[in-house]
């Protein structure tokens, strides 16, 4: 398995892109018509907001995604089929009773 370099170049660019869009659409909606002065102040912060909960989402986006080490998958000390488990689900008859074993008696005499 190749180890992939993560790097933040493209969460950065993604994140500066998510806040000048939420920037300049927050400056021209904020204004109210074309005869007001542009609100800068309102566009900055929503242009801040908006690149720190991208990048935010961004980092943890990142972080959950760690592929496992080629020897995890190959089944080394790990039951991962139940079957093959002394005891498991193919030691069971279609009774559920373990296998070699006399079903359970459901008569008036067990008590």
């Amino acid at each position: 398995m190749s180890k992939q370099v993560k790097g933040v170049k493209g969460p950065l660019i993604f994140s500066t892109v998510l806040a000048a869009i939420a920037g300049i659409a927050t400056m021209v909606f904020a204004t109210g018509g074309g005869t007001r002065e542009l609100r800068v102040d309102l566009g900055l912060t929503a242009a801040g907001i908006a690149f720190i909960a991208s990048m935010v989402i961004c980092a943890l986006l990142l972080m959950t995604e760690k592929p496992n080490e080629d020897h995890l998958g190959k089944g080394t000390g790990i039951n991962r089929s139940s079957s093959k488990i002394p005891g498991g689900s193919a030691n069971l008859d279609e009774h559920g009773n373990p296998r070699g074993t006399k079903p359970k008696s459901t008569g008036d005499d067990a008590r």
